[in-house]
């Protein structure tokens, strides 16, 4: 029987991270998650790995504890300190009792021992996620995300790429919308009704105007990510 597809919360691919200097391993734990539908990237040292992990946003990781630069109970402390909030499965040969709570103690959640099966591995990453969303579902997070743009719903601040971009109170609204139906194309007057109230008597063209305006703070000297569709409304989506 084939298991079903795990996906995110928007339906995109679940995407994961897999940390090891061994790069035969690297190759055969990405090649199974890709063959689950999942969006893989690979890192082989720590420094490698949070870098990836600020382009690529994972929902789940593997670290191997024994990296060139700094362990793996390293890597996820300064994940952590970072406030992300992924669930991480740590992948050592070391078997011992202190190793595994020292892991687990770090902030890991879950441990597996080399050599592994990795139909095991894969049963567990897939639990992790699927208790990971769980708990999102549970907890609204005030955050969205749509590649490197984010927006705070409770700090009203938003930045792409780490660059903090203000915004006025209409833009913020008109950019949350976008953002929350990201990759749907919205008619002018879908936005009008929600961004200006039912009872805005004024002209489609504030429409226009304002993602204008948006689209010179936001996209202003990057990939773009609001697109016009013509004769049908606007998208935003993550850049090429």
């Amino acid at each position: 029987m084939v298991a079903e597809t795990l996906t995110r919360q928007d339906g995109s691919m679940v995407r994961a991270l897999v940390v090891d200097d061994e790069e035969s391993i690297t190759q055969l734990i990405a090649m199974a998650l890709r063959y689950e539908g999942w969006d893989v990237r690979s890192a082989a040292t720590g420094a490698e790995a949070l870098e990836a992990i600020a382009e690529f946003q994972p929902d789940v990781a593997v670290f191997d504890i024994m990296l060139p630069d700094f362990d793996g109970m390293q890597l996820l402390s300064k994940v952590r300190a970072k406030g992300e909030v992924f669930p991480v499965l740590f992948l050592t040969a070391l078997d011992s009792v202190e190793e595994r709570v020292a892991g687990l103690t770090a902030g890991g959640d879950d441990y597996v021992v080399k050599p592994f099966s990795l139909e095991e591995l894969l049963a567990r990453l897939r639990g992790l996620v699927r208790r990971s969303q769980l708990r999102l579902a549970s907890q609204p997070n005030p955050i969205l995300r749509v590649g490197d743009l984010e927006l705070n719903e409770d700090s009203y601040e938003v930045s792409r790429s780490g660059e903090i971009i203000q915004l006025t109170n209409t833009e913020f609204e008109l950019l949350r919308y976008l953002m929350r139906n990201s990759g749907r194309v919205l008619s002018k007057a879908q936005i009008l009704d929600r961004v200006w109230s039912y009872d805005f008597d004024g002209k489609p063209t504030v429409v226009e105007l304002y993602i204008s305006y948006l689209r010179r703070k936001i996209d202003a000297g990057r990939p773009a990510m609001i697109h016009t569709v013509r004769g049908a409304g606007y998208m935003l989506k993550p850049a090429d």
